[in-house]
């Protein structure tokens, strides 16, 4: 029964949120502009350009409903395509993209 419950408890908070992805504010956090920048439910096949292009340190709205959570935000970025795999777009007003040649790419959030 406490397994039963445990395990009842632990799907519940990996489901999405009851209204799932919305809008949400996309900031440029690399030192160079952004081309080409797509969506896709993590795990998916199925890219969607987005009309967000912001300069460096730029923001720029993203009008978006979806009732998953988990995204992957794939952008051209000095020419090189570089993605940021399970974005998480539930909750959030704004998400910064980050990119370092040692570190990777991150995403920093505002809540």
């Amino acid at each position: 029964m406490i397994v039963m419950g445990f395990l009842a408890a632990m799907l519940a908070a990996a489901a999405p949120g009851p209204g799932g992805a919305g809008n949400f504010v996309l900031v440029n956090g690399t030192p160079v502009p952004l081309a080409e920048v797509s969506i896709r439910r993590a795990g998916t096949q199925d890219w969607k350009a987005l009309q967000a292009s912001p300069a460096p340190g730029a923001k720029a709205p993203v009008t978006f409903k979806d009732d998953d959570c988990a995204f992957d935000i794939r952008a051209k970025v000095d020419g090189a395509p570089v993605t940021w795999a399970g974005v998480n777009l539930c909750d959030v007003k704004s998400v910064t993209l980050k990119k370092d040649g040692s570190a990777g790419a991150w995403v920093d959030y505002d809540q």
